[in-house]
């Protein structure tokens, strides 16, 4: 039996049209999905992306394909889905490092990187460190300081977008419309990232954040920019393919209760009824 663990992803930091391709930092926040792999007859409850990802390692250590129909799969994980929170790449990721260790193999982070693009688009939630991502190919993969400490409130729509259906938008045009800024908010958040400054990750994330606002539009999202402001809460961030939201902040410094009941006086629980106090964690697969 081997078991791992990769952690969610409040949306992402950045994500757009950055040097000369669509590329993202993901969010690690302290939700998991943990998957064990072990020997015995398939899951019912098992999903097929994860069967797919086991298959691969598999076979990419040079074991036979009836090794990988031995194994089962079980997830354990209350991550919502189709949300903006990486699950997905949580399940997958898991999964692959799951599979490898019960080979008695290890899988470096490029190469788990190179594996899961080939089953789905990958957050960069699998990276020890806070790294631009090329979320397709994989071809990119640029790895910063650690990210300053921050809390999220992350807020919760019941609304659902699976990324497969996002991506058949046509959106390269908006996205290189866009590049300018994103190449900035990039800047940003590696200046953040050496400095060790909050404010200015915020500041990168809030860019990002309108950014996306042409692509995929969040509800009272005006409201949610004053409230930022109002509370002077360090920035924005968005799921730029799922729905849900976080406000970044410091719960020392900030007064949480507050901004719930400012959210609840300006109605915008409404399109976000459910709140989540979450903290930033290092990314990688454990």
């Amino acid at each position: 039996m081997a078991e791992a663990s990769c952690p969610a992803s409040c949306g992402e930091l950045i994500q757009g049209w950055i040097g000369g391709g669509e590329k993202l930092v993901s969010c690690p926040i302290d939700w998991f999905s943990t998957v064990e792999v072990h020997e015995g007859v398939t899951s019912r409850g098992e999903r097929p992306r994860m069967r797919q990802i086991l298959e691969r390692v598999v076979t990419y250590f040079g074991h036979p394909l009836a090794l990988a129909h031995s194994l089962s799969i079980a997830l354990e994980s209350t991550l919502p889905v189709g949300k903006g929170l990486a699950s997905s790449t949580a399940d997958i990721a898991a999964t692959a490092v799951a599979t490898a260790h019960y080979l008695g193999e290890t899988l470096d982070e490029s190469t788990l990187a190179a594996i899961c693009v080939q089953i789905e688009p990958t957050d960069s939630t699998i990276f020890h460190r806070p790294t631009l991502f090329d979320h397709l190919n994989a071809r990119v993969q640029i790895g910063c300081q650690p990210l300053p400490a921050f809390e999220i409130l992350l807020l919760e729509s019941h609304a659902t977008l699976l990324t497969e259906d996002y991506r058949r938008l046509w959106r390269e045009p908006a996205l290189r419309r866009q590049a300018e800024m994103m190449d900035c908010a990039w800047l940003k958040l590696q200046r953040a990232c050496q400095q060790q400054d909050p404010l200015l990750l915020g500041e990168a994330a809030t860019l990002s954040a309108i950014a996306n606002q042409q692509l995929l539009v969040k509800p009272m999202f005006s409201q949610l920019l004053e409230l930022v402001e109002e509370f002077d809460l360090y920035g924005l961030n968005v799921a730029h393919s799922g729905s849900v939201v976080g406000l970044m902040l410091d719960s020392r410094q900030h007064d949480v209760e507050k901004v719930l009941w400012r959210l609840k006086r300006s109605a915008i629980d409404i399109p976000y009824p459910q709140q989540h106090l979450v903290k930033r964690v290092a990314g990688g697969v454990r």
